[in-house]
């Protein structure tokens, strides 16, 4: 007996979400609270806030799941949603580079010789992708079509390179269906994505940055104006190698 849930299977899950269930704000909250006490520096406040908000992210799906009794038929070297358009902020496109900067020289290289590599091979359907409008009701089929890869997927072993600061979009996106209809599907109606909680990452995300912006410390972003302004992660990367996203 197949251990996956039907289509019908997850709209009563997600009603069930709607009418019962009670996210616990506390876990993006107290970070908040604690990094703002602390007598860590201003960048660290920051880098640190940025890469453990991601991390609630993934709390707070691990607690949906148990609350709805599923679990995601997601699995490694399973990359079919790399191909979709990963939209983010300035903001946290810099503090993305800014996480990688921060790893080991041997993997900083190894993605900067990826980006290398993958700008020279999906030149023309980079192009291609970035002129896609982001309000276009079919955006997300239209990039799916194109078939780019995401510029972190590393395509020998289909993992991604910074799979531990990946965007929301990424983590938010699962499977609760047979994992087959994403290879056969550009847009399958199976999957789920808990898109809502971008919300209660970025405005945690938000809190931090503005409490430290108004006590006139010095930041790794230009705030407000970064948190507002959104791209194609492709185009930041882009814009990154060319050295344009200095703050």
């Amino acid at each position: 007996m197949s251990s996956y849930l039907t289509y019908d299977d997850i709209l009563k899950k997600s009603e069930q979400l709607n009418a019962s269930y009670e996210l616990d704000i506390s876990i993006f909250e107290d970070i908040v609270d604690e990094l703002l006490n602390s007598e860590k520096d201003t960048d660290t406040v920051v880098l640190e806030g940025f890469e453990r908000l991601l991390g609630s992210v993934d709390r707070t799906m691990g607690d949906i799941d148990t609350f709805l009794d599923m679990k995601p038929n997601c699995f490694m070297g399973c990359a079919f949603c790399c191909y979709f358009p990963i939209r983010v902020s300035k903001m946290e496109a810099k503090l993305f580079f800014r996480s990688i900067e921060h790893m080991s020289p041997e993997r900083k290289e190894n993605i900067f010789q990826h980006w290398e590599a993958y700008y020279d091979k999906f030149s023309r359907k980079i192009d291609t992708a970035l002129e896609i409008d982001p309000d276009d009701p079919d955006m997300k089929l239209k990039y799916k079509k194109l078939n780019l890869p995401c510029p972190m997927l590393d395509e020998e072993n289909q993992l991604c390179m910074a799979y531990e600061v990946r965007p929301v979009p990424c983590r938010t996106y699962v499977n609760y269906s047979d994992p087959t209809v994403c290879a056969t599907e550009h847009m399958p109606k199976e999957t789920f994505s808990y898109d809502f909680l971008y919300n209660f990452y970025f405005q945690s995300m938000n809190e931090l940055l503005q409490a430290l912006y108004e006590n006139g410390e010095e930041l790794p972003v230009d705030y407000p104006m970064d948190a507002w302004n959104y791209d194609y992660l492709p185009g930041w990367i882009q814009k990154y190698r060319q050295g344009e996203m200095v703050t």
